[in-house]
């Protein structure tokens, strides 16, 4: 046997060396043949390992469900300790220690985050406090005990605040459980037949675009109860009265320290993270709403405060005329609005989350479950609907939660509080409350991400700000809308990048193309067919090689224009057209070597014969006497040429099989790699 070129062009020595694989990829505590002393183990890999537990270095314990023993060969059935007060368990699908300390207060810290957020968006909505307090405990006691997600916090959120308030204003805060009843089961059927990485594939500008549109009218429209004072209506509404609510504030005294608690509070929230020590990990909000009712205890002080009666009061469970509603086609578009945008705010937020943390990620199907299952169980109790939160999420994670117990444990300290303590509710000032939410508005606009993508990307930035324009001046669902239209218009266009080049050589008016040729190019395909047809010469060549996709479009109209060209009989037209798939073959499939009608099916380029001394020269009948030497490095895929011949030479044909006219194997081995090759043989083998 003859030595070979292999995919890489090196030299293979005959025989071909053979060895069995656990001398390269030892397992754990293997050892060489030829040495006595233990081969060292592979080290595990630093963080968490993911439901891999047959990972080099790590051995499945039968000792406890799913633990995974980290001992470097100390047996089976024992998962060795973290540390004292540490407990195994199992966290999102992933083995970890739980130190249950650490839970408690990260529970604890979320749960005086997720408080004063509750009764906020629960107030903007337009809903009593007490609907707010009861999504955030479904959403600690329901979501946060799923698997979905490890680490992200669920409850009512200040995106869907307007969107709320739209729906409590047009159907009733009756009809709100029915809708997200009804956006729960749609949650929990989107995950079931696994649609939940379908949010996954959205332009950021899109997600950018709807955040920052969703957090500018909720500052406008929360700068009014800053004051103590009442939202004109719309988002455009708030944003043309806000002048003449400043100029009005400040008239009169108790709307005047109204306003300087709100405003103190959104300074509060941006300042109070630079403060060191323990004392900076008290949530902003929780400083905020303790001065907030000191200073509303003072005397001659009467803000408005919050006003919070019973929490199980509250509970307004659908009945049968709430169903009824469900025949009303605004009652079922806004029930679709509530789960798209529910259902993508949740995924969005659990992609921003996996990247705050190294631990288990999402299961985006399982979480979209989790997510439905909570707005179900709100719906039954008539309270407002539920996402995953970036505010309590990225407060979970700084206080060092590591498993699902943290938010869990916060919606049982939210049940707690409110029906134990509801008294203390009715102390904290709204002015407080719409502080804690413009300031929440203020993340969500981001408006620094606005030059950045200008730098980045303009076509991007275009589709950013179509998309919070449009959320602003209609809603939320129609601002998405139009921003996925304006992606994929943004995408086709990109896509569809099409070089073409015409020219008149002697007798030949030839025409070459490249790229995408797709409908949107259509008019620069037409003008430069019709300037190759009217050049006057007696030859019109079309190359083609280079096109990589031709569209139904594009490729009616140039076989359009060569049929009608060889109808005439005044001149020769030759078509080249790439191996791509498309229609049968019809006119024009093919290069034309004359003016008939009925062109011959289209040719197979060969690869062009190189003369080397080795082979004499002659005509090429064999594979063998005249192959193409390959270059090195090899081409990469997007780099094959239109025959392919130098692509095929390293890595074989892309698709063997009828139309395959010919193989070679190039035995001509390359200068100075056999040397090499031994030399790697030797040093490996000692």
């Amino acid at each position: 046997m003859t030595s070979g070129r292999h995919a890489r062009g090196r030299i293979q020595p005959v025989p071909s060396p053979s060895y069995d694989i656990d001398e390269v990829f030892p397992p754990e505590g293997a050892r060489d043949a030829r040495s006595t002393q233990p081969m060292p183990a592979y080290a595990p890999a630093a963080g968490t390992v993911r439901e891999t537990a047959e990972a080099p270095g790590f051995h499945k314990a039968d000792g406890g469900a799913g633990a995974t023993a980290e001992g470097k060969g100390k047996g089976k059935g024992k998962a060795k300790g973290e540390g004292k007060g540490k407990v195994g368990g199992k966290a999102g699908g992933t083995v970890q220690g739980v130190d249950l300390g650490t839970e408690i207060t990260a529970s604890l810290v979320v749960f005086l985050v997720a408080l004063p957020l509750c009764i906020g968006v629960a107030v903007a909505s337009g809903t009593p406090a007490e609907l707010g307090i009861i999504t955030g405990v479904v959403g600690g006691l329901v979501v946060g005990m799923t698997r979905g997600s490890a680490l992200q916090v669920s409850g009512p959120a200040a995106g869907l605040t307007a969107l709320v308030a739209e729906t409590v204003e047009a159907h009733g805060i009756a009809m709100l459980g029915v809708i997200v009843l009804m956006s729960g089961l749609l949650q929990i059927g989107l995950g079931m037949i696994r649609l939940g990485r379908m949010f996954q594939a959205i332009s950021i500008a899109v997600v950018q675009g709807m955040l920052a549109g969703i957090g500018l009218p909720l500052m406008f429209s929360q700068s009014y109860p800053l004051a103590d004072a009442t939202a004109p209506g719309t988002a455009i509404e708030n944003i043309l009265g806000f002048p003449a609510h400043v100029l009005g504030t400040f008239t009169n005294a108790q709307t005047a320290i109204a306003a300087l608690l709100g405003i103190a509070t959104v300074v509060l929230s941006f300042v109070w993270k630079k403060v060191p020590g323990p004392v900076g990990r008290i949530p902003a909000a929780l400083v905020a709403v303790a001065i907030g009712v000191v200073i509303a205890a003072l005397p001659g002080v009467e803000v408005k405060t919050l006003q919070v009666g019973d929490l199980l009061a509250a509970v307004q469970v659908p009945g049968p005329e709430q169903f009824a509603g469900l025949a009303d086609p605004a009652v079922l578009t806004a029930v679709l609005t509530f789960t798209v945008i529910a259902s993508a705010e949740s995924l969005f937020t659990a992609a921003a989350v996996d990247r705050m943390h190294d631990g288990p990620r999402t299961r985006y199907n399982t979480e979209l479950i989790a997510q439905g299952a909570g707005n179900t169980v709100c719906g039954v109790l008539g309270a407002l609907p539920m996402t995953a939160v970036v505010a309590r999420s990225s407060a979970n994670v700084q206080a060092g939660a590591k498993t699902r117990l943290s938010r869990t444990l916060h919606g049982l300290w939210l049940l707690a509080f409110a029906l134990l303590l509801p008294s203390v509710l009715a102390l904290i000032p709204i002015s407080v409350l719409a502080g804690v939410l413009v300031h929440s508005g203020w993340k969500l606009l981001a408006p620094e991400q606005f030059p950045k993508m200008w730098r980045q990307d303009r076509g991007e930035f275009v589709v950013m700000a179509v998309t919070t324009g449009t959320i602003v001046a209609t809603a939320l669902l129609e601002g998405v809308l139009v921003g996925l239209a304006a992606g994929i218009v943004l995408a086709a266009l990109r896509m569809s990048r099409t070089s073409i080049e015409h020219r008149v050589e002697g007798d030949t008016a030839k025409l070459v193309m490249t790229g995408n040729a797709t409908f949107l190019r259509l008019p620069k395909v037409i003008d430069a067919l019709e300037a190759v047809g009217s050049a006057g010469t007696p030859r019109i060549r079309l190359d083609l090689m280079g096109v990589t996709h031709l569209d139904h479009a594009c490729r009616s109209q140039i076989e359009e224009f060569v049929a009608q060209k060889r109808a005439s009989g005044t001149v020769r037209v030759e078509l080249l057209l790439p191996d791509l798939p498309g229609p049968g073959s019809g006119p024009g499939s093919g290069p034309g070597s004359g003016s008939g009608p009925r062109p011959g099916p289209k040719p197979r380029r060969r690869p062009r014969p190189r003369s080397s001394p080795e082979s004499p020269p002659g005509p090429v009948s064999s594979p063998v006497s005249s192959p193409v030497s390959p270059s090195w490095p090899p081409p990469q895929p997007h780099e094959r040429s239109s025959s392919g011949a130098l692509y095929d030479a390293f890595y074989g044909p892309s698709q063997p099989g009828p139309s395959a006219e010919w193989y070679y194997l190039d035995t001509r081995p390359f200068e100075g790699l056999q040397d090499s090759e031994d030399a790697r043989w030797r040093d490996h083998h000692g």
